[in-house]
């Protein structure tokens, strides 16, 4: 069974250079381990989902303007996440605030391409279903 997802996990990006900490708002949160428990909808970009480092993505506007001014050498800009839709998937029966709870296996979309894992779901001992 796949981790519950708290404040304070690691989130990579295929595209991304650096690891970021997934913030989650206490706002009529069941707290796990200490910490506000995650659902599918904590996708938001800055709010939730920080930078994470340099985008090295080149269908990013910003990474193929720096490309094109390097002679076409691909020139990581700083990266601001874009995410349209929620985690997916959420957990089938363990619902947090409303919405399916976020786990260990969820990934997410950035709209310049990359796509958003867990590395370290912030939980050691609780799992969903």
């Amino acid at each position: 069974m796949p981790d519950l997802v708290s404040a304070g996990a690691i989130l990579i990006c295929e595209q991304g250079t650096a690891p970021a900490t997934l913030v989650v708002l206490p706002l009529n949160r069941v707290m796990v381990e200490g910490k506000p428990a995650a659902n599918i909808e904590d996708h938001i970009s800055i709010e939730n989902i920080p930078s994470l480092g340099m985008c090295r993505s080149p269908i990013n506007p910003e990474v193929a303007a720096a490309t094109a001014a390097a002679e076409g050498v691909l020139t990581p800009m700083p990266c601001v996440p874009v995410i349209a839709a929620p985690w997916m998937p959420g957990a089938e029966r363990t619902c947090i605030s409303g919405a399916p709870a976020l786990h260990s296996t969820s990934t997410c979309e950035c709209g310049w391409g990359g796509v958003i894992s867990i590395e370290e779901p912030g939980t050691i001992r609780t799992q969903v279903v």
